[in-house]
Order: structure tokens, then sequence, then C-alpha cells
């Protein structure tokens, strides 16, 4: 499991995640939370996840706080 820290929260959804493996931050769809509600997520929360493959490069999974 890795572990970030949400970046931005956007109103329909979805949101970015920035974490230490990569300089860029990855982008997740509330499709990819377990066990928590995405209205439950706050800007500055620390998150775990499993990354995976998205359409566009690596997605994160099984995302929950």
């Amino acid at each position: 499991m890795q572990e970030g820290k949400i970046k931005r929260l956007m109103d329909r959804g979805f949101g970015f995640i920035s974490y230490d493996e990569s300089e860029k931050d990855l982008f997740f769809h509330s499709s990819a939370l377990k066990g928590i509600k995405f209205d439950e997520l706050k800007e500055g929360d620390i998150v775990s996840f499993e990354i995976g493959k998205g359409p566009k490069g690596p997605m994160p999974q099984m995302l929950k706080k």
C-alpha cells in the first residue's frame, strides 16, 4: 500500500493525490474509494491506496483513510 495526501478535490467526484514516489499528482475517481464516501474526504487528508493501471497511466485503487 502507498500513502499520499489529498491535494485537490473537485465537485464532480474526483480529485488528485500527491505522494512521495512520484513528482506527478495521481488522478482518482470516487469509484476507487473503499469504505469511505467522497463527501468525507478533505484536502490535506492522508490516504492509503494501491496503484493500478488507468486509461492514461497509474491510478489509485482501493483508496481509504
